[in-house]
């Protein structure tokens, strides 16, 4: 009987504990904020898909002449097409279509990674030169966009922050440190490639040094935090 007894003191005993430190926290004053921040950046990395393509056809030019001919003219403009010109079709090096009996299509497809848009002019202008036209823009991205995120979220809770203390000047109070922040996954918005490309095609033909830039990528943070008020 001593023994159920101290079991259940010390039960409720522990209780008691787990609630004095809950209610504690809860009964510390604070105020709660949400924070936002963005940044518009212009794409460092645009990634274009070239198709190579041959028909059996009595005047066909090979995807292997037409590759040696692509490449060198890239290199020539200063692109690494090691690093830059890779093969988008892993499993096999050659797509092969089958459209009639006799009429069978051999394709190579390519993603070449460029970092503006004059270079990018310059590319679908020299690939039409050589024959290649069927390219288009596959995406855009930003080498450093992690970094630019982690930006937004500081400029974010600094948001809050003073969002905070705009609230307790009137009543002559003041904040003390943040008890509980949570972070709402800082997200971005990649703009529509597609249409990016046919505005740079309609200035590129004239002008192979356009200054037209890409829409840039908008890079969005909220934080909801609480501070102590004092």
């Amino acid at each position: 009987m001593k023994r159920l007894s101290f079991t259940a003191i010390a039960f409720l005993f522990s209780i008691s504990i787990g609630y004095t430190q809950t209610k504690t926290f809860i009964d510390q004053p604070y105020i709660e904020v949400n924070g936002s921040a963005d940044s518009l950046v212009t794409p460092n990395e645009i990634f274009i898909k070239i198709i190579i393509s041959e028909k059996d056809t009595k005047d066909r030019v090979s995807v292997e002449e037409q590759e040696n001919k692509m490449i060198p003219a890239l290199k020539s403009m200063n692109i690494n097409t090691d690093k830059d010109l890779t093969n988008s079709d892993m499993m096999s090096n050659y797509k092969f279509h089958l459209l009639k009996q006799k009429d069978v299509i051999k394709t190579k497809e390519y993603i070449l990674k460029v970092k503006d848009a004059n270079t990018l002019n310059k590319v679908f202008i020299k690939l039409e030169e050589l024959g290649i036209s069927n390219t288009s823009i596959d995406r855009v991205n930003h080498s450093d966009l992690e970094n630019i995120k982690n930006a937004c979220r500081s400029k974010a809770i600094e948001n809050a922050r003073q969002k905070a203390l705009a609230l307790t000047r009137p009543i002559n109070q003041s904040i003390g440190n943040a008890i509980f922040i949570t972070d709402n996954e800082a997200n971005y918005a990649v703009p529509y490639a597609a249409r990016g490309m046919m505005v740079m095609m309609d200035k590129a033909v004239d002008n192979q040094e356009s200054n037209i830039q890409f829409e840039k990528i908008k890079v969005e943070a909220s934080i909801s935090a609480k501070f102590i008020l004092k």
